[in-house]
């Protein structure tokens, strides 16, 4: 029987550890291109394959990202976007479509701006968080062409290797 940490086998703590390592990697290997990312895709595919133990890699990953850049306004919202993702794609795990993924993913980066409002609104008030959210909409609207491009291109092949690494650990 293999050792339990918190109810989870110690292999299963090695593959999502291994998890959000990969997306917070992937996503500084990617800084350079404006909101594009690979993030969006490896919530809704850690969703999809592993349930609620996605939260694992994804809070990892989070963490990861304070250790980075510290706590600031825009990593706050980290605590819950990726959530929001989640849950979205906990509710729509029956979808077959990779289209309607990339669909999902694509409206999830267009309205990313608009999920990270309500942290400028409390600490800046509602004239803060408008203006911050309509000067990110260009970002936005790359960042959800990213998240729907990356979706249709890379869903398949990393699904099957997610599917390969939750029926193997």
């Amino acid at each position: 029987m293999a050792a339990k940490s918190n109810g989870l086998a110690v292999r299963e703590l090695v593959l999502y550890a291994l998890l959000g390592t990969v997306m917070f990697a992937l996503k500084m290997v990617m800084a350079g291109l404006p909101n594009i990312e690979p993030v969006s895709l490896l919530v809704i595919l850690y969703t999809l394959t592993f349930g609620r133990r996605a939260f694992w890699p994804i809070a990892l990953y989070v963490m990861l990202e304070f250790f980075a850049w510290g706590v600031n306004l825009w990593t706050i919202n980290y605590l819950y976007v990726w959530a929001i993702l989640a849950v979205l794609a906990w509710l729509f795990r029956s979808t077959e479509s990779v289209l309607g993924w990339a669909v999902l993913s694509g409206a999830f980066g267009l309205c990313f701006g608009l999920l990270c409002a309500p942290v400028y609104w409390v600490t800046g008030g509602w004239a803060f968080a408008l203006t911050w959210w309509v000067s990110g909409i260009p970002y936005d609207l790359l960042h959800g062409v990213g998240n729907f491009c990356m979706v249709l291109a890379l869903f398949k092949p990393c699904r099957r290797v997610l599917q390969m690494l939750n029926t193997t650990y």
